[in-house]
């Protein structure tokens, strides 16, 4: 199936998505290492992710010392050995369990939040995205670009942003903090355009909480209304979801 340029698969269960997205993921990454010495990608960190990349991992074919690694966002006002921090997030999932050439973290702990995004995107300039693996949030962001700060034309790579209410609940939904009180009130983020600059995109999202969001990006106008509809203008984009969260597509 598709939606304008989007590519989107359904499976059964979250298993059986997460391992397919592992398994195209992974013949990318051995394709495009084939013809490059080195390539680039980022990650997303949250709980929809586990499966994904919990298959990756375990992949014996991928030469990760061959990857420079990035991640799409982090909350701004955590201590740095917070365990909600998506960089530590993504350290004990994916980061400490391979050997990637370089593992370049979003600092939002230290303060200097302006001068963090600068070196960021420098970062990204010098290393241009082969593939992002990203997800959908219940309020159909990309990374925490949020409807309210959304722009499908911004001229940064990387930003800081408040984040919406519905983005803040969602991180209590997913047991990721106890409390909404608890959930940081700013972060950083790579922009719209810097996560369409990949070369390759792969949307992992499963679970009924998903379902409406899912919805509005694939039937809905191509707006920043929902900021995951400009998944639909990519080249080479695809969508991985379970039966849960593609309910009201199907």
């Amino acid at each position: 199936m598709s939606k304008d340029k989007l590519k989107l698969e359904v499976y059964r269960d979250r298993s059986e998505m997460g391992k397919a997205a592992a398994g195209a993921v992974a013949e990318r990454i051995i394709g495009l290492l084939a013809v490059k010495s080195e390539i680039n990608m980022v990650f997303a960190a949250a709980p929809s992710q586990n499966e994904f990349l919990d298959t990756l991992v375990r992949n014996k074919e991928i030469q990760w010392e061959r990857i420079n690694a990035f991640h799409l966002d982090e909350y701004i006002g955590l201590s740095s050995e917070a365990p909600q921090g998506f960089g530590n997030f993504l350290r004990r999932k994916l980061f400490d369990k391979v050997g990637f050439k370089s593992v370049n973290y979003l600092n939002g702990s230290n303060g200097g939040e302006l001068m963090e995004c600068d070196r960021y995107s420098k970062l990204l300039g010098q290393f241009p995205l082969d593939i992002a693996c990203i997800g959908i949030g219940e309020n159909g962001h990309l990374a925490f670009n949020d409807p309210p700060v959304a722009d499908f034309h911004d001229k940064s790579l990387v930003k800081v942003v408040e984040l919406d209410e519905v983005c803040r609940k969602q991180q209590v939904n997913d047991g990721c903090f106890e409390a909404l009180a608890m959930v940081p009130v700013r972060a950083l983020t790579l922009t719209i355009p810097a996560i369409m600059s990949a070369e390759y995109i792969y949307c992992m999202v499963p679970g009924k909480s998903k379902a409406v969001a899912v919805e509005k990006a694939l039937k809905g106008e191509i707006s920043e209304a929902c900021p995951a509809s400009i998944l639909r203008l990519h080249e080479a984009a695809e969508l991985f979801l379970d039966a849960d969260s593609a309910t009201r597509i199907v």
